[in-house]
């Protein structure tokens, strides 16, 4: 299928990783031009993996909701991180909590 596509349009090709059991070889021998890794706590050794077979690829990574899960993610090779952002809920919170406590 990717090669299909890769065919019949020109624009980059993404494919999203979750697991290091997926066949990763051989999506990127038929075209793909960047992996959007997104394994939760496996996201880095996938990385690890695809860097030890291709070097040059664009990755695309989740890198967390830490500063630290983002750095682990771009020293594991990462050359882009997708952010998590908060949710509603953690936005809201400081702002309740200041609301509630005036008088």
């Amino acid at each position: 299928m990717i090669k299909r596509l890769k065919e019949k349009i020109d624009i980059p090709i993404v494919i999203t990783v979750v697991s290091e059991t997926e066949d990763i070889r051989g999506r990127i021998l038929a075209g793909v031009d960047i992996l959007n890794v997104s394994g939760a706590d496996k996201t880095n050794n996938i990385i690890k993996k695809i860097r030890d077979i291709d070097p040059e690829i664009a990755v695309i990574a989740t890198g967390g909701k830490t500063v630290e899960t983002i750095q682990s993610a771009i020293e594991a090779g990462a050359n882009a991180i997708s952010y998590t952002p908060p949710t509603t809920a953690e936005l809201f919170k400081e702002i309740m909590i200041r609301y509630r406590s005036e008088d």
